[in-house]
């Protein structure tokens, strides 16, 4: 019997919307005949969330009740925890086509791939700057990429149960670490764990995520190292790039059957706060008992407090979640203690530091610069110099064929 902490929601159990056998044939041909709504890359991600069971328990697209109560009470209609709208929308002239209780395909228009069939049961508009402001606490479509993408959605948002036939690219790009949470649990399981604790990356790992995991490694059964495989804002490291990055670190540097690494199909949101209870939910759903919380989590530019993402969870109901916070101070070098500490174990002062980072990585690397040793193991840092080379290369042949009119036709 499993030890792990059970799905989120009232039954406790998961409920992928994923067909399969011939239940997925049939559906497959049916959604040949019906109406066409084209998805945008988020609610595409958001659509193989649920059915793979990680948005468990949600059926389907959000009506008008939910994404109220979501905006402002983090509850669904049924009084279920849910901190962050999931949402489809279209243009006012195709909604005002679609009939009551009429079923649709729903097609990934980046990919030009139908994805899955809904049944419409409710047709609305909303209030999208109220939502950006309970949401991203900011409605700044200028600077915030996750407002953006609201303020960016068509008039009308429709609603209802979906049925999903396709996970797009995903298993056969990421067959390394893509997993449902079914097949996460079943690893969990196979290994013994109980307190399993889930690191949130989009990120390669610094030494600073090193830090951060092996805090939980101590404490816990195990630790998830869960990265984003969906898609993110432009400069950030692509996913196959990350994946082999962590490999080489766990492989080099973590005892064997500590760590598991898992890929998922979100898109983020940079919701900060709210997005980090997102991130519990759903890590939740995948047999985690902890989220690891550190500074800034999910946060984009400085519109959140570095640590608004780990107070969160002291506002909402003790019973919202049963996974925990793992919450983790400012990490960094210091030169005096010779190794990593946190504002909760140094007494030195800032010259005495030196911080880490996702974006002074990437900066560093994608300007030639070289990178200290404290930054990150050199077998990362080989890693993603290989790929910053890659891109260079790219734009001198750009360059060079583009000068010399050496360009494809």
């Amino acid at each position: 019997m499993s030890k792990l902490v059970p799905p989120h929601g009232k039954e406790q159990k998961l409920k992928p919307l994923l067909l399969e056998g011939e239940a997925l044939a049939a559906e497959k041909e049916k959604a040949k005949k019906l109406k066409v709504v084209p998805m945008t890359s988020r609610e595409a991600s958001d659509l193989i969330m649920l059915g793979i069971g990680a948005f468990t328990p949600l059926d389907g697209f959000m009506g008008y009740d939910d994404w109220k109560g979501v905006c402002d009470k983090y509850l669904m209609a049924d009084g279920v925890f849910w901190p962050i709208p999931i949402t489809l929308s279209a243009d006012k002239a195709l909604a005002d086509s679609i009939g009551a209780n009429e079923e649709v395909a729903l097609l990934d228009e980046e990919n030009n791939e139908i994805l899955g069939t809904m049944k419409v049961t409710e047709k609305y508009t909303i209030d999208k700057v109220h939502e950006c402001k309970s949401v991203f606490w900011t409605d700044d479509a200028e600077g915030h990429p996750g407002v953006q993408k609201v303020m960016a959605q068509k008039e009308v948002n429709l609603a209802g149960p979906v049925k999903v036939i396709s996970e797009s690219f995903y298993p056969t790009q990421f067959k390394e670490v893509y997993q449902r949470p079914a097949e996460a649990r079943k690893i969990f399981d196979d290994l013994g764990w109980a307190r399993v604790a889930a690191l949130q990356l989009r990120n390669p790992m610094h030494r600073s995520h090193e830090f951060l995991a092996k805090i939980a490694v101590e404490v816990m059964d195990g630790l998830y190292i869960h990265q984003l495989v969906g898609k993110l804002k432009a400069g950030d490291i692509p996913a196959d790039v990350r994946v082999k990055a962590i490999n080489v670190l766990v492989e080099n540097y973590f005892v064997k059957n500590t760590v598991v690494q898992g890929g998922y199909p979100a898109e983020m949101r940079y919701a900060g706060p709210r997005e980090a209870l997102l991130h519990a939910v759903f890590r939740q759903n995948y047999g985690c008992s902890h989220l690891i919380v550190g500074r800034d989590h999910a946060g984009v530019g400085d519109y959140y407090g570095p640590f608004d993402a780990q107070k969160i969870f002291d506002e909402i109901p003790e019973d919202a979640l049963i996974l925990r916070p793992l919450k983790i101070d400012w990490t960094f070098h210091c030169f005096k203690c010779q190794g990593m500490a946190s504002m909760r174990t140094c007494p030195h002062g800032k010259e005495d530091r030196l911080l880490l980072s996702g974006t002074m990585v990437r900066k560093t690397l994608s300007e030639g610069g070289e990178l200290p040793k404290e930054f990150s193991r050199p077998e990362v840092v080989a890693v993603l110099q290989e790929y910053y080379q890659g891109l260079e290369d790219k734009v001198e042949i750009k360059l060079h064929g583009a000068a010399t009119g050496d360009v494809k036709k």
